[in-house]
C-alpha cells in the first residue's frame, strides 16, 4: 500500500526533487479567520449521470504545463475523433497558479504558463465544445507547494465560476486537522464546505473528492467513501496511477495495484456517483497493447471515469484504437450506471461481470499472470438465469460466437478477453471454441505438450487442423495436425513437442501459437488461436553482468543519468567524497561491499526486475547495498545447491523522499546533492544509498539469487554475510 505520505511525495515530484522536499516541509496550519465548515452538506447534484470521460496532464507532464500543452492536446482530442465520442472534458492539474494570491485573495494563473489566464483558457476549450476542468487542494497548499483553498472556499468557488469552470478536481494534500476532530472529520468538514460552496454559485459543476485517496484501507474509508458520494460525484480512492516517465514494469504494476483495491469496491458506487482508480495509460511507453487493452476493459467493467493522461498529440495507432472503442465505451457509459463485480477467480486470473441496461452483461477475463491460459467461466456465474444458448461478442477482436453456456478465451498474459453477453444466437452463428495447453513434459520427454481444441456451442466443428508457430529457432513436432471432427461439447487433443534454443542469460518470454481452422456446419469456416508462454530464465553469472541502469554520473556529464526514469542520477564526485569509488570497499551497518567497477555514465546498478545472479557461499543473510526510486517492496528468492529455496522480502527507502528505516533498511551512505540532466542540483537535499539483509537458510550453500520484479528497486552489490 502506498501511505498518504508517499503518495504526496511521489505526486509532487518523481524522484524525489527540491518540489517534493518543500511539500514535505509544509506546516499544516488552517489560515487565520477561517470560516467555520458546516457539519453537513446538502446531497451534490448529479452532474455526472455516467463516468466523467476526457484528458488530464498530471501522469504525463506533471507540472512541465503551459496554456500551449494543454490547448495542444484538447485539440488533439478533438481531431483524433475522441471528443465525439466522450472524452469531453480537459482538466488542468497542479502547478497551473502563481505562487501566491493576489491582493484580494484570489488565486491567480502563473503568468509564464498561462499569460492569457484560465478564464481565456476555458473559454478556448468551450469554443472546441469541450468542457473546461482545473485543479485545486482542499488543505493549505497543493500537493506540488501552491496556494491550496483551505479558508477560501467560496471565493474559489465563485471564481472557478465565473471562469466557466465546468469540473472541478480538488485534491487532499495538506488538510490540516482541527483540535478535537479526527483527520476523517476534518477532511470531512474541508469537502462539504467545498461541495457547499459549489452549490452557492448555481454554476453546475462535476465535483471531483479526492479524500478517500487519503485513507486507502484505513478504519475510515469506506466512511469517507460514503460521504464523497454525498458532497461529490465521483471520488479517487487509492494510489496515483504510475507517471509516464516510470518504467513499463512499473506502471504494469501501478494499473493491478490500481485495479486490485477499485474492483473491490462496487457496494459502495451507485448509479451516478462513481468509484475512481485514476487516469488511462493508453499511449504511454513501455506498456504493450494488451496491458493498455486490459486497463481500458476493466476500467469500463468497473464503470470508472475514463480520463486519458498521456500525449495525445503523439498518441500511436494502437492507443487511439483502444481509446477509441465504442463498444468497450458504451459498456463503461451503459445506463444501467452499475460497477461489474468479480464473480470468479483462479490461478493468475479474474472473471468479472457488469449488467447492462438491455439485460446483457458485460463479461471480462482478465489474466493477471505472466503466462497466456484459457480462462473459463459460465453463463450462470456471470449472473444469468437458466438458458442453453448464448451470444458472446469479442468487444475488441468484433468476432462473435455462440456457446451452450461455457464463457472461455485464449487469453494472453496481462491481457483481457471483453465479452458482451446476450441470451439467443442461432445455427448461423459459430460455435464458441478454445485452444488449452497442458505441460506433460517428463525428465525423458522435455517439452512435451497435450493441445486441446474444444467446442463449446450447439455445432460440431469438420475439417479441422492445428497449425503450429514458434519463434525462429525453435522447432515443435508435429507442425500440423490434422483433427477433422470435433463433436459439439467435445474435446479433440494431441501431443506436441517444443524445442527451444539455448538462451542468453537474463528472462526471455517466448511465445508459441496454436491457431485451429474448422467448418463449422452453417456458420461457415472460422478459427480460434490459443498462445502458450514459455519462460527461460537463465542465471547471469555476476550480479555486475544484469546491470542495467545508470545510477551515478560524472557532474561534468550528466546526461546519461537515469536511476529514476526521469534522468536523474547520483553525483559520482558526491560519492568518491563518501567513499564509494569504483572498485572500492564499502563498509557499513557491520556489512561489507564492493562498490561497482562501472565508470560513471555507465551501467552500474540492477534495476531489478526478476534477474537471477549465479552467487556461492553460505552465512546467516544476503546482504545488498542499494536504493529506491518508489515505495515499494519485493521479494527475493535464494536457491542452494540442493536444490531447496528460501524468501526474504527487500526494500529501501526512496533515495532522497521517505523515512530511512523503512522495510528495515539502513543508510550506508550520504550526499548533499544529486544529478539532473541539466546538472548537480538541490544541494542541501540529502540524498542515500542503503543496506538491507535478506535471512539465509543455515548451513545451505547458496547457487543463485532470484531479485525482485520491482525496477524502482535498484541494487548496486550484494554479499553472503557470516
Amino acid at each position: 500500500m502506498t501511505s498518504p505520505l508517499a503518495r504526496r511525495l511521489r505526486r509532487a515530484a518523481a524522484g524525489c526533487g527540491s518540489l517534493a522536499i518543500a511539500v514535505a516541509g509544509l506546516v499544516a496550519a488552517a489560515p487565520s479567520g477561517a470560516a467555520a465548515t458546516p457539519a453537513t452538506a446538502a446531497q451534490y447534484p448529479n452532474y455526472a449521470p455516467t463516468p466523467p470521460m476526457g484528458w488530464n496532464d498530471w501522469s504525463y507532464y506533471q507540472c512541465d504545463i503551459d496554456e500551449n500543452t494543454i490547448l495542444g492536446n484538447a485539440r488533439a482530442l478533438v481531431s483524433s475523433g475522441l471528443a465525439a465520442k466522450g472524452y469531453d472534458t480537459v482538466t488542468t492539474d497542479d502547478c497551473w497558479m502563481a505562487h501566491a494570491r493576489d491582493s484580494s485573495g484570489n488565486l491567480v494563473s502563473d503568468p509564464v504558463k498561462f499569460p492569457h489566464g484560465m478564464d481565456w483558457v476555458g473559454a478556448q476549450l468551450h469554443s472546441m465544445g469541450l468542457k473546461f476542468g482545473i485543479y485545486e487542494d482542499a488543505g493549505t497548499a497543493t500537493c506540488g507547494g501552491y496556494p491550496g483553498s483551505l479558508g477560501h472556499w467560496q471565493q474559489d468557488a465563485d471564481l472557478f465560476a465565473k471562469w466557466g469552470v465546468d469540473y472541478v478536481k480538488l485534491d487532499g494534500c495538506n488538510v490540516p486537522t482541527k483540535p478535537g476532530e479526527t483527520d476523517e472529520q476534518s477532511y470531512h468538514d474541508t469537502y462539504a464546505a467545498w461541495s457547499q460552496a459549489m452549490l452557492n454559485t448555481g454554476r453546475p459543476m462535476v465535483f471531483s473528492v479526492s479524500a478517500p485517496a487519503y485513507f486507502e484501507d484505513g478504519p475510515d474509508w469506506d466512511k469517507v467513501i460514503g460521504w464523497s458520494a454525498q458532497v461529490g460525484n465521483l471520488w479517487r480512492e487509492g494510489a496515483d496511477v504510475a507517471l509516464g516517465q516510470e518504467s513499463a514494469a512499473a506502471k504494469w504494476s501501478s494499473l493491478k495495484y490500481n485495479y486490485g483495491y477499485n474492483v473491490g469496491l462496487a457496494g459502495l458506487q451507485s448509479p451516478g456517483r462513481w468509484n475512481d482508480p485514476d487516469f488511462l495509460l493508453a499511449g504511454d511507453s513501455g506498456l504493450t497493447r494488451d496491458e493498455i487493452q486490459s486497463q481500458m476493459s476493466l476500467w469500463s467493467v468497473m464503470a470508472a471515469p475514463l480520463i486519458s493522461s498521456t500525449d495525445l498529440t503523439h498518441l500511436s495507432a494502437d492507443a487511439l484504437s483502444v481509446l477509441g472503442n465504442s463498444d468497450v465505451i458504451a459498456v463503461d457509459q451503459d445506463p444501467e450506471g452499475l460497477q461489474g463485480r468479480l464473480v470468479q477467480q483462479g490461478d493468475g486470473y479474474d472473471v468479472l461481470s457488469k449488467p447492462l441496461a438491455n439485460g446483457d452483461r458485460a463479461v471480462a477475463l482478465f489474466n493477471t499472470s505472466d503466462s497466456a491460459q484459457t480462462i473459463t467461466t459460465s453463463a450462470a456465474t456471470a449472473g444469468f438465469g437458466p438458458g442453453s444458448s448464448f451470444v458472446l461478442k469479442d468487444l475488441v477482436a468484433k468476432h462473435v460466437t455462440r456457446t451452450t453456456g461455457t464463457i472461455a478465451a485464449d487469453v494472453p498474459p496481462h491481457a483481457t478477453v471483453l465479452y458482451r453477453v446476450s441470451p439467443g444466437g442461432d445455427r448461423f452463428t459459430a460455435p464458441a471454441t478454445t485452444i488449452t495447453w497442458h505441460d506433460v513434459s517428463t525428465a525423458d520427454h522435455p517439452g512435451t505438450y497435450t493441445l486441446g481444441l474444444s467446442d463449446l456451442g450447439p455445432t460440431g466443428l469438420s475439417d479441422t487442423t492445428i497449425a503450429l508457430t514458434a519463434p525462429a529457432g525453435w522447432t515443435v513436432t508435429p507442425s500440423t495436425v490434422r483433427v477433422n471432427r470435433v463433436g459439439a461439447g467435445e474435446t479433440a487433443t494431441a501431443k506436441v513437442t517444443v524445442t527451444a534454443p539455448r538462451a542468453a542469460p537474463g528472462t526471455t518470454v517466448s511465445t508459441v501459437t496454436a491457431t485451429a481452422r474448422y467448418v463449422a456446419g452453417a456458420a461457415g469456416g472460422d478459427s480460434v488461436s490459443g498462445p502458450l508462454t514459455i519462460t527461460s530464465v537463465v542465471p547471469y553469472p555476476t550480479l555486475a553482468d544484469a546491470f542495467n541502469n545508470v545510477g551515478a554520473t560524472l557532474e561534468s556529464d550528466t546526461a546519461p543519468g537515469n536511476l529514476d526514469g526521469g534522468g536523474d542520477s547520483y553525483s559520482a564526485d558526491a560519492l568518491a567524497a563518501a567513499g564509494a569509488t569504483p572498485g572500492a570497499t564499502i563498509t557499513a551497518n557491520g556489512l561489507t561491499f564492493t562498490w561497482p567497477t562501472a565508470a560513471p555514465g555507465t551501467p552500474d546498478n540492477v534495476a531489478t526486475a526478476g534477474e537471477a545472479i549465479e552467487l556461492s557461499g553460505q552465512g546467516s543473510a544476503l546482504a545488498f547495498l542499494g536504493t529506491e526510486t518508489g515505495f515499494t517492496s519485493g521479494q527475493v528468492v535464494v536457491t542452494y545447491t540442493d536444490g531447496t529455496t528460501s524468501t526474504g522480502t527487500l526494500g529501501f527507502p526512496n533515495w532522497c523522499c521517505s523515512t530511512t528505516t523503512d522495510y528495515g533498511a539502513k543508510t550506508a551512505l550520504a550526499m548533499d546533492h544529486r544529478n539532473t540532466q541539466a546538472g548537480p542540483a538541490n544541494y542541501g537535499v540529502t540524498y542515500r544509498v542503503f543496506s538491507n539483509t535478506v535471512p539465509l537458510t543455515a548451513g545451505k550453500t547458496v547457487r543463485t539469487v532470484t531479485l525482485p520484479n520491482q525496477p524502482a528497486i535498484h541494487v548496486f552489490a550484494l554479499a553472503v554475510t557470516p
